[in-house]
């Protein structure tokens, strides 16, 4: 029995040690045929010696040798083909969208630019010591349609790239005054950009090798075999110019939820005919999630970026970074800044993953962002992106992506036919106004999926064909969502002392808020309440102290604050509320409680309001206005400030409003206090005043 385990264990011991043999010969022969580039080579290399001399048995063992099976993952040289189709694009973005002009606008006009920079005619500069080489090159080129200059030497090579745009250059290897090894190494300092193909008659091994580790882009030995010329050429411009096309820069798309930041990003990686990848980084709180794990530590990783571009297995992708803006920050480091290198076109092309330890270009990547609030954004990361505004939809076009969009995938999800379920557009209207209440489109399409439901039920209960008619009208639409959730507020309130509509900017889009104010016997004190931030407080006292140096001016009694407290109140008192676009509302509250005179609810202000009383320009015009139409406003006081902002707005979001522009705060008080009736003549859609300074 002891003789016979001996012998069993004499028999495995030999399967052991040919097993890690094995698996180190398989990842030479990977390597091999890899085609990576010489930092990566080494690396690879490196690793493997370390490996042959390791016990398999080591968890060191484990750990390089999957290091090395990542190297080989990654896509170092393997990228997607690009095929740019202007109207192609157009037809993309227009199917999957609806609106959205000005986003749709910027995408085209990359492409577009894309677009000629792959017809632009290149140029070569062919540098040789003998004339008739230079000759039989250049006729060669130009045949192709490439234009070339010529120069005998490195130092007169220089002089022709100092006066000329050069896109590669053929140099020879021996020449007077500078060689080609100098010259390589000038165009890598001044140029490095440019490729450099070397030629020469003492074709040697070592020589090449040494031309291409000092950054060589290929060489060929003479006499030059033309037909081999050409194919270098083309593919080293060829490579050149999908680099250049790829590098684009990194969009941040910003706006409120639901306004299709995200199905944008992938309608351009459609367009674009690359693959896309979505790396959320909402509550992202460990830098190493991004940029991984030293190998040192025990289950390291490496971050999102090498691993998302490892699943895809090209590199250039269209990588969207979601929710850029709700990244959080602890003791285990700052994700946003970590971002600095990914994002920035200068940094990115040597980008350095913990875990990997080796640059990785990312310059080809097109990057895009999304975010709610850029505020919330380092201003070092803000810089280094384009941001594109998404906006909020009107009503109408709320209507049209309803018909095209949404409906027709509600309906298939709830297994109704299209043609059997038709809603009017009163129907459409009334959920879009009393039951939904956003700048986007998600509570939309909330409740349309709630209807569809409903109606599903309904065809089961009774027993109906799936392809019977049933039609959804308005009066229909709210037996199935019941009593309307919102109210047109602005349009159905009562004037009121002391109460006044102001429109705001938040997360979510534009919002109208009511400002209260009311006075009670005390002893000179401000009360704020509703949850408010520091800078809306501060507009607060803005605003009270405004009114007291000027009270006979306006009509309030003198000394109203010596023996009386004020106290402003903004309700929806659990949700924090700040910024300075708040201030002529407060000036509007506490005008009507003092003068007693109640202040119009269907009048909606937005502007910040200094000490003297001037209305400064503010953000967000567009939401705004947006808000005031949903809820009923039918008039706006803006900044005068914002005039062109304002007359550039479209009709579909002025219609129905009359906008008038102030400069101060006194302008504001004959449309404030005007008769509730006022000339319908003058509200014709999107009418626009400017108030005259002396107004007040």
């Amino acid at each position: 029995m002891f003789f016979k385990k001996r012998t069993e264990h004499t028999e495995e011991a030999p399967r052991q040690q040919t097993t890690a043999p094995s698996a180190l010969d398989a990842l030479r022969s990977r390597t091999a045929v890899a085609h990576l580039p010489h930092h990566a080579l080494e690396a690879v290399n490196n690793e493997l010696e370390k490996l042959e001399k390791t016990d398999a048995s080591v968890a060191e063992y484990s750990v390089g040798f999957n290091y090395i099976e990542l190297i080989l993952a990654l896509p170092w040289n393997k990228s997607s083909q690009c095929k740019l189709d202007l109207a192609r694009a157009q037809a993309v973005l227009d199917t999957r969208h609806f609106g959205l002009f000005q986003v749709k606008q910027r995408i085209l006009e990359f492409l577009a630019a894309k677009t000629l920079c792959s017809k632009a005619r290149q140029t070569i500069l062919i540098v040789d010591d003998e004339e008739i080489a230079r000759a039989n090159m250049e006729h060669v080129l130009k045949k192709e349609g490439y234009t070339c200059h010529c120069a005998g030497n490195g130092a007169e090579a220089l002089e022709v790239m100092a006066r000329e745009d050069v896109d590669l250059v053929i140099t020879d290897l021996k020449m007077e005054r500078m060689d080609g090894i100098e010259l390589l190494q000038e165009v890598n300092r001044i140029s490095p950009e440019i490729p450099v193909i070397m030629v020469t008659g003492f074709a040697t091994v070592s020589s090449a090798v040494d031309a291409l580790k000092k950054g060589a882009a290929h060489y060929l030995g003479k006499p030059v075999n033309l037909d081999e010329l050409r194919r270098t050429v083309k593919d080293v411009l060829e490579k050149k110019l999908f680099v250049q096309m790829g590098k684009g820069p990194i969009l941040c798309f910003t706006g409120p939820p639901g306004t299709g930041k995200t199905s944008v990003g992938k309608a351009i990686a459609e367009a674009l005919q690359r693959q896309f990848i979505r790396v959320s980084l909402a509550g992202l709180r460990d830098e190493a999630e991004l940029r991984g794990h030293r190998r040192t530590y025990v289950g390291a990783l490496p971050g999102r970026i090498i691993t998302e571009l490892k699943r895809a297995e090209v590199n250039n992708p269209v990588l969207m970074l979601d929710e850029i803006d709700k990244i959080g920050q602890d003791f285990r480091g700052d994700p946003a800044s970590a971002l600095l290198e990914v994002l920035d076109p200068e940094q990115n092309v040597n980008f350095t993953d913990h875990y990997l330890e080796l640059p990785f270009d990312l310059s080809r990547v097109m990057f895009i962002a999304t975010a709610n609030d850029l505020s919330k954004l380092p201003k070092p990361l803000l810089d280094r992106m384009e941001c594109i505004e998404f906006t909020g939809y009107t009503e109408r076009e709320k209507l049209k992506i309803a018909q095209q969009f949404i409906l027709p995938r509600q309906l298939k999800v709830a297994g109704l036919s299209k043609s059997a379920v038709q809603f009017s557009p009163e129907a459409l209207s009334r959920v879009i106004n009393d039951y939904t209440r956003e700048s986007g489109l998600r509570n939309l399409e909330r409740q349309l999926a709630d209807v569809c439901r409903k109606i599903a039920m309904m065809c089961l209960k009774s027993n109906r064909s799936q392809d019977e008619q049933v039609h959804i009208d308005a009066q229909t639409l709210g037996k199935l969502l019941g009593p309307r959730k919102f109210h047109r507020e602005a349009a159905e309130a009562n004037p009121q002392i002391g109460v006044a509509t102001g429109m705001v900017w938040a997360e979510t889009g534009g919002e109208i808020i009511s400002v209260e104010a009311v006075l009670m016997p005390g002893s000179g004190t401000l009360l704020l309440t509703g949850s408010l931030g520091e800078v809306l407080r501060e507009s607060a006292q803005t605003a009270l102290s405004f009114l007291r140096s000027r009270s006979e001016e306006f009509g309030a009694p003198d000394n109203f604050f010596k023996n009386s407290d004020v106290h402003i109140h903004f309700p929806s008192g659990a949700i924090p509320k700040d910024g300075p676009s708040a201030g002529v509302t407060i000036f509007a509250a506490l005008l009507s409680l003092l003068t007693r005179r109640p202040a119009r609810r269907d009048v909606a202000l937005t502007g910040e309001m200094t000490l003297t009383g001037r209305i400064l320009p503010v953000n967000g015009i567009r939401e705004k206005v947006l808000a005031a139409r949903r809820a009923g406003v039918r008039m706006v006081l803006l900044p005068l400030a914002n005039q062109e902002e304002v007359e550039a707005l479209e009709p579909d979001v002025t219609e129905g409003l009359r906008w008038v522009l102030v400069a101060n705060a006194g302008e504001t008080i004959a449309h404030l206090f005007a008769q509730q009736e006022f000339d319908e003549s003058s509200a014709t859609p999107g009418s626009c005043s400017i108030a005259s300074s002396n107004e007040a």
